[in-house]
Parts: structure tokens; sequence; C-alpha cells
């Protein structure tokens, strides 16, 4: 971490941040400042109302967590890492798996995060993992004339 990040505002971090990611590294740096109880129950809350943002400001960024109407990128990824399938998503996947090792939820998460960030990287830009931007998923954007 750089000294200019450290000593920076909390209102810079935020109008600095680029994409969903960035977010996410202010929840590891704090996570009792974002996330309740450390549940990602409360995490994936967020990342929905993020998601939401991104449609209705027309934003186009790539997100790997909520598709609405299909499976997130994320959860297909973590589907086959874990071997578990489950409708009702992969923040309680993980915490089910957190529980049952006696790690601490966000933890795993993170950890988990990093290597699904660690092999995505390497995928082509047209894999499916870039395609949820801005409009939900087959609803027109304005038309134009």
């Amino acid at each position: 971490m750089t000294a200019a990040k450290r000593t920076s505002s909390p209102h810079e971090r935020l109008t600095a941040m680029r994409d969903v990611y960035d977010l996410l590294e202010e929840v590891r740096l704090r996570p009792g400042m974002w996330v309740r109880n450390g549940s990602l129950r409360h995490l994936d809350s967020m990342l929905v109302g993020y998601r939401i943002a991104l449609a209705v400001h027309g934003a186009e960024e790539p997100f790997d967590f909520w598709s609405p109407g299909e499976p997130s990128p994320f959860s297909m990824w973590l589907e086959r890492r874990m071997g578990e399938q489950s409708s009702l998503g992969w923040s309680t996947v993980i915490e089910r798996s957190a529980e049952a090792t006696g790690r601490p939820a966000l933890e795993l998460f993170f950890e988990l995060l990093d290597e699904f960030r660690g092999e995505s990287s390497g995928e082509s830009c047209g894999e499916s993992r870039h395609e949820s931007r801005g409009a939900f998923p087959n609803e027109q954007g304005p038309s134009q004339s």
C-alpha cells in the first residue's frame, strides 16, 4: 500500500474507486465498517445494490457476483471449485464451508476471491465473466434515435 493511499481521506478513497474490486479491497481493509457481523449475506446484498446502481446509471463494468436470471460468473466458478451446487447463492455456500472448518467467512471469501481473480485473469476478453455490464440481461437500453 502506498503512503498516499494510507493518508488519503475516506472520501478520496471512495471517489478513487474504479470498479467493484476496489470496493471489495476497502471491505477487506475495514470489514467491520462495511459488513455487519462479518456476514457474507450482508456483503452479497451490498453487491446486489452495487449491480443495480450500475444498471440504473448505465455504467459499463464487468460484474462477477450477481446476474439477474442466470448464475453469476463467481457462483459458477465457486460451484466447480467447491463441488457444491446451491440455489441459495455464493454467500451461503461460503458461510457454510467456513462454519464447517471453523474459519471466519470473510477470510474464506477473500481467499476464494483471490483464487477466482487469479484464474479469471487468464481468460480471454470474450469469456462470459465480462458480460454483465450496464443494463440487466435481456433488457434493452434507451433507443439510439
